[in-house]
């Protein structure tokens, strides 16, 4: 945990969709400080005309490089949280070409009794995590 979420528009080919994800995974190392194999990663891939994502008035620039990100994690704090916003950007952009402007972050918050990492049970509440 956390769990990462990807929406992008469809077209990447399996080695940049590993590199996003790989850079991702090493936002999430340095600004979240979890374990290496605290690793939960899903994309999902849409057409073109699926996605309808605007600038909220501050004039940023969107292309089809576009990542949507929702991050669902357990309680950060705000300097943790913006750690993660600037180093994904960097990450990105070095290792996948993706400018900035074309990044956007929803971290959505839960508590350890929100989790099951399998077997029908809340690790964190009994105490296995």
């Amino acid at each position: 945990m956390p769990l990462l979420k990807f929406d992008l528009i469809e077209g990447r080919d399996e080695q940049e969709i590993t590199a996003l994800l790989d850079a991702a995974h090493r936002a999430v190392l340095a600004a979240f400080k979890v374990p290496q194999r605290d690793r939960y990663q899903i994309v999902t891939e849409h057409k073109p005309y699926h996605f309808m994502i605007q600038d909220t008035g501050l004039n940023i620039e969107r292309t089809r490089s576009l990542v949507v990100l929702t991050v669902v994690t357990s309680p950060r704090s705000t300097e943790s949280k913006q750690a993660f916003y600037a180093e994904l950007t960097r990450e990105l952009e070095e290792s996948c070409g993706i400018a900035p402007s074309d990044v956007i972050v929803s971290i959505v918050g839960n508590t350890t009794a929100d989790w099951s990492f399998g077997n029908g049970v809340a690790q964190y509440v009994t105490g296995e995590l």
